[in-house]
């Protein structure tokens, strides 16, 4: 009888990042209900939820390298979600009762999770109070202004959040790393820049800066997410590919501007983003820490008694004026 020969180490690797792969890929895919769901549970449909484990993600220690770290609970991750966003509706009471204006900045590379975490800040707030300013690239008229107009229209009045889903440091990276602008245009990005937000300081804007940092390998796995998913191709644009080529170059100028653009009045935060949900909760957690606010005393609300006329009647609309009921 024939012994079996044992699998080569190298065989064995390879199985293992395969394995590693499809756990990483099927928890992408409870990620994508995950966001379906976050919107529909509560605490006690919480409970009765069969909810399975998600896979182990990786992140860098201290330095620098790779670590296995282990997978958020999800029952833990929606309770704290939904408590986190308990209290940035109190936040929000808050900022309207005291006429409070806010911006937060995120910025990071592609496909490090910002919009996440901005869906689930604004999931469950006011939109007339909390926005998104997401803005496109600059056309023509735009180009020949002030660097920082076109911003500053988007900036909050008084009882506003403004959420920069990225923001003026375009200049400062994307900008700069495919040379839509020049050197000396980014040096005075660079020098005007503390000042405008000196500016912004003293007008009464309270100002927090998110840097999402992921990982090399990270970054490859999202967008391959991406490419293969028809749902997600969206996401990726021919900047973001050229983008994911020259890793190196958007290192070198995020370096530069977190050290040439953190300062004391406004300083910048590193949101650890390979793992999404606690990425998610610890950035939440975070901006909640960043402006002190105290709940804010309701009037008690009641339904009152609908008015009955007795000479009204509805008036019939068209059929035809109905869409078809398909489902």
């Amino acid at each position: 009888m024939t012994k079996r020969k044992a699998p080569a180490k190298s065989q064995i690797k390879k199985s293992v990042r395969q394995l590693k792969a499809h756990l990483r890929l099927r928890d992408e895919i409870i990620d994508d209900l995950d966001e379906e769901l976050e919107m529909e549970l509560d605490d006690g449909r919480l409970e009765r939820l069969d909810i399975s484990p998600p896979a182990p993600v990786q992140k860098r220690d201290t330095k620098g390298k790779l670590i296995e770290q282990p997978p958020l609970d999800r029952h833990v991750y929606f309770r704290e979600l939904f408590r986190l966003q308990a209290e940035l509706i109190k936040l929000q009471d808050w900022v309207v009762n005291q006429k409070l204006k806010v911006v937060v900045i995120f910025e990071g590379r592609d496909a490090a999770g910002k919009g996440g975490v901005i869906k689930r800040i604004t999931q469950r707030l006011n939109p007339r109070v909390c926005r998104v300013a997401a803005l496109p690239a600059p056309n023509e008229r735009e180009r020949t202004q002030w660097y920082f107009q076109r911003y500053v229209s988007h900036l909050p009045a008084a009882g506003e959040i403004v959420l920069f889903d990225r923001s003026w440091y375009n200049r400062a990276g994307v900008e700069r790393v495919m040379h839509f602008c020049t050197e000396e245009d980014v040096e005075e990005f660079f020098r005007t820049t503390p000042e405008f937000e000196k500016m912004l300081i003293r007008s009464g804007i309270h100002l927090v800066k998110y840097w999402f940092s992921i990982t090399d390998e990270e970054q490859n796995r999202r967008f391959q997410m991406r490419l293969h998913d028809p749902l997600k191709q969206w996401k990726l644009s021919p900047m973001d590919l050229e983008s994911r080529r020259r890793w190196e170059d958007y290192t070198k100028a995020k370096e530069d501007m977190l050290s040439r653009t953190h300062s004391k009045q406004a300083p910048w935060w590193v949101v650890e983003a390979v793992d999404k949900k606690r990425a998610r909760l610890n950035c939440i957690s975070h901006l909640l820490g960043q402006l002190p606010y105290l709940p804010v005393a309701h009037p008690t609300l009641a339904l009152p008694k609908r008015k009955h006329n007795p000479n009204y009647s509805r008036h019939p609309i068209p059929q035809k004026m109905y869409i078809p009921e398909i489902y």
